[in-house]
Formats: structure tokens, C-alpha cells, sequence
């Protein structure tokens, strides 16, 4: 029995090794898709950051433009609750 032991060892330990190196590329596989996801998701988000800071600039040069009494109409249009009662 001993002596077949001697015999398969190398086998068993090119197949750990085997197994090992497997096991590691399946989870560097999964971590470099997760860092992918982020990268995404972080593209996005820096995205519309840009868009946000484009439409802040928009409505500054838009307000420098217009004189104080349109600016107060404008406020009063779109920040002053309707007086009319909501249906339910």
C-alpha cells in the first residue's frame, strides 16, 4: 500500500496544483469583474456630476441675463404652492 502511495504522490500533487491555479483564475476572474462593475458605475455617477454642473451654469448665465422683477415672477410661478384644493 506503501509503496503505490510513493508511486501516485507526484499525480496527487500535479493535480493539487492543478486544482489550486484553477480555483485562483476563477476568482481573479470575479474580482476583475467586480472591479469592472465599480468602474462602470463610477462613469456614471461622474456623468451625471457633469450634467448637474452644466445645468447649475445654465441657470446662473440664464439668471445673470434676466432683470430682478422677472426673476421674482419666475420664483413666484414655479416655488408658490397652487391655492386651488387637491382632489383625492
Amino acid at each position: 500500500m506503501l509503496a503505490w502511495f510513493e508511486r501516485v504522490k507526484g499525480g496527487l500533487l500535479l493535480i493539487g496544483l492543478a486544482l489550486a491555479a484553477l480555483v485562483s483564475i476563477f476568482y481573479r476572474g470575479r474580482a476583475t469583474g467586480r472591479q469592472a462593475e465599480r468602474q462602470e458605475r463610477a462613469d456614471q455617477v461622474n456623468e451625471q456630476a457633469a450634467q448637474a454642473r452644466q445645468e447649475v451654469r445654465n441657470v446662473q448665465q440664464e439668471t445673470a441675463r434676466m432683470g430682478d422683477d422677472a426673476i421674482a415672477d419666475e420664483l413666484k410661478r414655479d416655488w408658490v404652492r397652487d391655492a386651488r384644493p387637491r382632489r383625492r
